[in-house]
Parts: C-alpha cells; structure tokens; sequence
C-alpha cells in the first residue's frame, strides 16, 4: 500500500465523501492501518464464556492490537482449522448465539477505541432475525459497533446484497485473496474490498505454523499494485513471522490459533498471557516495518 496516498486507504481511489465505503466502521479500520503495520488478533466469541471474552479484548488492545477480529461461532467453520473449531464448539456449548454477540460487542464498543470485525459464515446472517436476513444483520453490527465483517464461504461474485448492506452501514466488508485466486478474480476482490483485504498465507485451514510459506510472498507481490491494505494470516505465531511478513511488504498481521491455544489452556494468567503475545506480534510486525525491504528481483 502506498501510506502516502491518503485517498487509497478505503480500498478506493477519489474523494471519499462520495465513496460509500468511506462510513465510521470502514474509517476506523483504515485509521487503525494510517500508522504502519496492523496488529488484527483473532478469537472466538464466547470462549470459554462471554465476559472472559471482553476480558481477552480489552488484554489485546493493551498488548497493542489495532483492530481485533471476534469469530461469531458457527456449526459449520469450513475455513477453520481444528484449533478454531475447538473452540467454536466450546462458545456453542456456552451458549453464544448472533444476539449475544451483539450485546458482547455492544458493551465493548462502549469505551474500546480499538475497531472490532466479526469473522462468521454467510449461513447466519441468511437466518439472523428469523429470517429478516442479511441487511438486518449488517444494520444490528452497526449498532452494535462492529466495524467490520469477514465472511469467508461468499464469494466476491455473489456478495452484492451484502456489499450493498455494508455499505448502507458504513461497515467494511473484507474478502480473503487465497494463493490460487487467479489474476482476474483478484482484481474483482480488490474492487469490492473495503477495509483491508485478507490474505491467505497458506492453503489449507487456519492453525499456528512455525514458518511463514513462500506462497506469502507470491501474494503479496500480486497484490503490490493495488492501493489497499493488505494484512497476512493463516499460521502466523511469532515475532519473527510478524517481521518477514511486513518485510515481504504486508501492511498488517492477522493471528489467531495462538491465541486460542493459549485460552485452550486455561489457567489463571490467560488475559496476561495474550496481552505478552499480541506485544510480541506487534513489536515483531514494527520491526519488519523499519528494516529495508529486499530489492525486487531483476529479469
């Protein structure tokens, strides 16, 4: 992303009065990536039960978490990997369903200056509402506080009425770019995207990995044209993943199994511990960002 190019940092190039995109949430969220790069920890809502969630939030945020991605549990998490499934079924089991979310992002949003985006599969925001479907689910995120949405399983070519909702709202609506996204559907996603796009590090499903895949860099380089923000994830776990990854020239760090693992274990020091991990991350991702990036290779 060109940080200088002020006008870019929707996802769209022009005025943004006259952009849609340009509302409180979709704003935030470009704020949040206006100061070098983005820290988005990931975790589930409701686990292991709702006030413990806004007890991790508020932890990320201190251990500098710019925008935090809060996964509204679904039955059926295709893009999830076992770590994150685990979890979901924990938050089910306790109870979490759409309108608890909304009265825990609610409470949140209340004094958190960090922007929070759902992360939750387009299957519940057909049936929110008995049905009312998904303008009344974008319209309650926005009155929630929600900033943002991620919706994994809905393709670019058919995510109109949810574009339209998000911009109605004022909401980003961010699409994930995998490794095998062709060059013409890549383009298409850059169109829709607002807020950032998400960029899959790897194939398969999230989980920690101790390496960052060379398919990050290859991402990264197809998207270097484009004037929006681009935040790397799926298996990122360290400082050093964080570095590479800014350096490779990401413009924020998405990471979630770790920190659900670290819940997973429970214990009396969880919050500490993922405020000490997002510190790590953050620290590790401003650290790429003041090394020389590598001289493009020359044919």
């Amino acid at each position: 992303m060109n940080r200088d190019d002020e006008d870019a940092s929707s996802g769209r190039a022009g005025d943004d009065s006259t952009d849609p995109r340009s509302g409180a949430g979709a704003d935030r969220i470009a704020t949040a990536f206006a100061d070098g790069p983005a820290l988005i920890p990931y975790i589930t809502a409701g686990d292991p039960d709702a006030a413990s969630t806004e007890d991790y939030v508020r932890a990320l945020a201190r251990g500098g978490a710019d925008v935090v991605e809060l996964g509204l549990p679904f039955s059926e998490p295709i893009a999830d990997g076992p770590t994150i499934q685990a979890a979901i079924t924990r938050a089910l089991d306790a109870g979490m369903t759409p309108a608890r979310f909304f009265d825990l992002v609610s409470d949140l949003s209340t004094d958190l200056d960090v922007p929070l985006v759902v992360m939750t599969y387009y299957n519940l925001l057909v049936q929110f509402g008995d049905g009312a479907g998904v303008e009344a689910f974008v319209e309650a995120a926005a009155d929630a506080g929600l900033s943002g949405l991620i919706v994994p399983d809905l393709p670019v070519e058919e995510s109109e009425e949810l574009e339209a909702a998000c911009d109605a709202s004022g909401l980003a609506l961010v699409f994930i770019v995998a490794p095998t996204t062709d060059d013409e559907r890549l383009a298409r996603i850059v169109e829709h995207a607002s807020g950032f796009v998400y960029v899959q590090a790897r194939m398969g499903t999230t989980g920690a990995r101790a390496d960052v895949s060379g398919q990050t860099h290859e991402s990264l380089a197809r998207l270097s044209g484009y004037d929006v923000p681009r935040a790397v994830g799926f298996g990122v776990s360290t400082g050093e993943n964080a570095a590479e990854i800014v350096r490779a020239g990401a413009d924020g760090v998405v990471a979630g199994s770790v920190f659900v693992d670290r819940i997973a274990a429970g214990g009396d020091s969880v919050a500490d511990a993922l405020e000490e991990k997002a510190r790590e991350l953050k620290e590790g991702a401003l650290a790429g960002a003041a090394e020389e990036p590598p001289e493009p290779e020359r044919t």
